[in-house]
């Protein structure tokens, strides 16, 4: 059984398929996000299907695998019970892949305030939200009102934040300066706030200072050594007692673990993870495995990222145990192998760090353009993307400028007791 079906949950379960067991993939959502490209539902450039596809459809061509939409709240080793909202799951083999959250660090101005960008009702809010302060401004008659409104501050100069300041900038300056005709740009800004002294810790120093002129050129404000201290409706308090005017806040600067080590009562490290043998078991209970954002798997007395490439290899690793296990075979200890890192800042401008092969600029982006288009989780989802991308770039214009809100939503059914099997 699988406990979540993101990147390696999914990839754990293909990796199975060829094996003498049933897999059970149990998640919340129906979908497979592809968290990459969720700044792009952000800011207005793809449309949440075009990132996100079915479960069912994504294992459909794998015989031995189902999938059961539920909240995993728990689980009982002793027992081999998977506990969720919907009832308890026996299993033979678990594996723990419920990913990661947005960490605000017990702030809660932060929050109550910021928007996240860890979730796809995440990121169609914060297009709502960006969206809505351009059509309320225009209803505002004093300028500094509008400054305070078009003020937007992402913080947390990782890839994320850097991806989502770059598109930001340019959705308002290449499209919706052309929306709004009585926009005055100089009465918007795009902020980067950067606890750090540099932005993207992880890459070497020319490619952090070639994304940090780009940022520059594309009027993007970067402010280093900038710790958020309080964050409310209107304005950002920082450490050293600055405040700045802002309307919208995008919180990028942390994730954690998902709530079920807690939950079970596993013993955590950093970042809410979980503890894990080399082999990625759980101390004990030789048939629990942990994979993705929520291991607290370690390399050369370091933690692993929580990074795309860590999950899908460690899915790879636990199927190919499992398979051996049902055998009366071992595990093995998990060697993790580095493909690199990238970020782009938006139109012609990245930074790649693929082994010794470091890029910026255009080849850079043309780089990034390429490995993110081929992970894009469907073939359909790769000619669309392709397409939007095309459109962009071609005639500076993105088509997905709605403002939409869900009602009421009525339509999932209440959980109800029993086991399912």
């Amino acid at each position: 059984m699988i406990a979540g079906a993101g990147f390696a949950g999914l990839t754990c379960a293909r990796a199975l398929a060829s094996a003498s067991v049933d897999v059970l993939l149990i998640d919340r959502r129906n979908y497979h996000l592809f968290t990459p490209l969720l700044y792009q539902v952000a800011s207005a450039l793809l449309d949440p299907g075009e990132i996100a596809r079915p479960v069912r459809e994504l294992i459909r061509p794998l015989d031995n695998a189902n999938f059961r939409q539920a909240e995993v709240t728990g689980a009982d080793l002793d027992r081999r019970l998977l506990i969720t909202d919907r009832g308890q799951v026996p299993y033979d083999y678990l594996v723990l892949a419920t990913g990661s959250r947005s960490d605000y660090f017990g702030n809660t101005s932060l929050a109550e305030h910021a928007f996240g960008l860890k979730e796809l009702h995440e990121g169609l809010a914060l297009r709502n939200r960006v969206l809505g302060q351009f059509e309320a401004s225009r209803w505002i008659a004093e300028p500094e009102r509008r400054r305070v409104m078009l003020t937007f501050a992402v913080v947390g100069g990782g890839p994320t934040g850097v991806e989502m300041a770059g598109a930001l900038s340019e959705l308002i300056r290449l499209v919706l300066h052309k929306d709004y005709r009585d926009l005055d740009l100089g009465e918007v800004r795009v902020l980067l706030l950067e606890a750090a002294e540099s932005l993207l810790a992880a890459f070497d120093g020319p490619l952090r200072e070639a994304a940090l002129r780009s940022l520059k050129k594309k009027r993007v404000e970067v402010k280093l050594g900038a710790k958020v201290e309080e964050v409310t409706a209107g304005s950002i308090r920082l450490a050293g007692g600055e405040t700045i005017p802002a309307g919208t806040v995008v919180w990028t600067a942390g994730v954690r673990g998902s709530d079920i080590g807690a939950a079970i009562g596993l013993e955590l490290g950093r970042q809410a993870r979980i503890k894990v043998e080399p082999t990625l078991q759980i101390p004990g209970h030789p048939v629990v495995f942990v994979i993705g954002d929520l291991a607290g798997a370690m390399e050369g007395g370091a933690l692993l990222p929580m990074l795309i490439p860590v999950a899908m290899q460690e899915g790879r690793q636990v199927a190919a145990t499992i398979a051996e296990l049902v055998w009366n075979g071992g595990a093995h200890a998990f060697r993790y192998k580095d493909p690199g890192i990238m970020a782009t800042i938006g139109r012609n401008s990245a930074v790649a760090q693929l082994g010794s092969v470091r890029l910026s600029g255009f080849l850079g982006w043309l780089m990034w353009l390429g490995v993110h288009l081929v992970n894009v989780i469907s073939f359909r989802s790769r000619i669309v993307v392709l397409v939007n991308w095309a459109w962009d770039y071609l005639f500076y214009d993105r088509p997905i400028r709605l403002i939409v809100r869900a009602g009421d939503d009525r339509s999932t059914p209440p959980p109800h007791a029993g086991t399912q099997g």
